[in-house]
């Protein structure tokens, strides 16, 4: 069965609209097409007044509901880096290592960058006397900038402190500043494997009741930033024990003064302060 054609359409311009259409195509084609925006140029954009080491895609971190923040604690809530160095200098001085020990690596558990120096007999050992040694310095400890401001600010049930360092050592650094502990404490003492494993992340969470997806880990490590990104978390890196260049995070910031937090009825939500003038 056979369908009648369709009757030509019938046009309702005039010449003199015809050809002033063909004019704005014309125009049009000449106008250079925008480059679609990098993800570095989408953080660049998303906070005009922060600073130029704070690195930031707002689709991660800045403006997205997070139910949990997980905080690493040396070099990210305090400052033991003095007492940490001379406690692991003077270890590797008794063992006769020299030019062998190279420093301390930020964010390693102890007992792997022990293991990477003395002989499978000898680990144990020298953890104690590592621990022993840390234990009894807490000469300059100190809060960092912002950090207990910010702790203070998430409530309970969504934040946590997730360390590599001992149980008794967490306490005893957190003590020594007057820093005000958090429920929810995970050490190395609490999981098999270290940073930059996902189980001291996944345990924290797991501890909170939330999904780690939904968490945002923070951290002044590599070693701890990977681990975060493995345990599905987003990451915000803090400058200190490492340069910004160092730290591979959705978000890198000199200090935690630079972050301020708003509660929602879900989770909470972080921003960037403005640069002081």
């Amino acid at each position: 069965m056979s369908t009648p054609e369709s009757a030509p359409a019938t046009s309702t311009e005039t010449p003199g609209e015809a050809d002033i259409e063909s004019v704005l195509r014309s125009v049009l084609k000449a106008v250079p097409q925008a480059e679609p925006a990098s993800d570095a140029d989408a953080g660049a954009g998303a906070d005009p007044d922060a600073d130029p080491d704070a690195i930031a895609d707002p689709r991660t971190v800045l403006g997205r509901v997070f139910q949990g923040v997980l905080f690493d604690m040396d070099g990210t809530l305090v400052d033991s880096t003095k007492a940490v160095n001379r406690s692991w200098q003077r270890w590797a001085d008794e063992m006769g290592f020299g030019a062998l020990f190279s420093g301390v690596q930020h964010g390693r558990p102890a007992r792997e960058m022990v293991a990477d120096l003395v002989s499978a007999e000898k680990v144990e050992s020298s953890i104690r006397r590592v621990t022993e040694l840390e234990l009894s310095d807490t000469d300059d400890i100190t809060i960092l900038p912002g950090a207990a401001e910010l702790m203070a600010s998430i409530p309970e049930g969504r934040r946590a402190i997730v360390t590599s360092c001992s149980r008794d050592l967490c306490h005893v650094r957190l003590n020594a500043t007057g820093f005000d502990t958090p429920a929810t404490v995970v050490t190395i003492d609490d999981t098999v494997k270290g940073k930059p494993a996902p189980d001291p992340f996944l345990e924290a969470a797991d501890r909170l009741g939330i999904d780690a997806r939904q968490c945002v880990v923070i951290e002044d490590a590599p070693a701890g930033l990977a681990a975060g990104r493995a345990a599905g978390c987003a990451t915000i890196g803090v400058v200190g024990t490492h340069s910004a260049e160092e730290l591979d995070a959705d978000l890198v910031v000199p200090s935690l003064d630079r972050l301020r937090i708003e509660l929602h009825d879900h989770g909470v939500v972080f921003s960037l302060a403005p640069l002081r003038g």
